[in-house]
């Protein structure tokens, strides 16, 4: 099967540190309570913050959280275990659209960890159903459930990792909802058969 996978908040646990660090900006530097929604996924959604507020918060934290966001609980092993079956594995990500370094930090992350195991990269790719449609993804992997809506809505089976607090999805033939990847890795098996 071809598995299309996310990173951020899929692969790694960059949402969590988002969230630790946009509280402490919000809290210390523009010292004030500007959360209007936690159940977004994105920053830029949970606060009301300025364009200006947000470019500063990059600034100071996104090289940052990108370089030092753990791996999600399993996500080595399971990734290792998907590709030894055979399975090809493409990265379809937004990341690298705000700050092109990120592509390079990334690879280079991925290369000092052993972690070279995906078939095809995708950066910067907002509408990942395109892509999906494209590479004749099997299933895709994401944590944003406008994409898990989007990408299943076309046929094609979509899990939606849900960690940090996120919207809900009602789960259908193309929709899974799940939460690590030890779940993600029975489910494939049982999808395969």
């Amino acid at each position: 099967m071809k598995i299309g996978i996310d990173l951020d908040g899929v692969v790694f646990d960059t949402e969590k540190e988002y969230r630790v660090y946009t509280e402490l900006y919000d809290m210390l530097v523009l010292k004030q309570n500007s959360k209007i929604d936690n159940s977004e996924l994105r920053f830029q959604d949970r606060f009301t913050w300025t364009e200006e507020n947000s470019s500063d918060f990059l600034k100071r934290y996104h090289e940052k959280i990108t370089r030092e966001a753990n791996y999600m609980p399993g996500a080595k092993d399971v990734l290792k275990m998907l590709k030894q079956d055979g399975h090809k594995l493409i990265m379809i990500t937004a990341r690298g659209g705000m700050n092109k370094r990120m592509i390079e930090i990334t690879k280079e992350r991925l290369n000092q960890d052993n972690m070279e195991i995906f078939d095809k990269y995708y950066f910067d790719i907002r509408e990942k159903q395109k892509i999906c449609l494209e590479e004749k993804i099997d299933v895709m992997i994401d944590d944003y459930y406008r994409n898990c809506q989007s990408i299943s809505d076309v046929g094609i089976k979509t899990i939606y990792l849900k960690d940090a607090p996120s919207r809900d999805l009602k789960e259908n033939e193309y929709l899974k909802v799940l939460y690590n990847w030890g779940e993600i890795y029975r489910y494939i098996k049982e999808i395969e058969k």
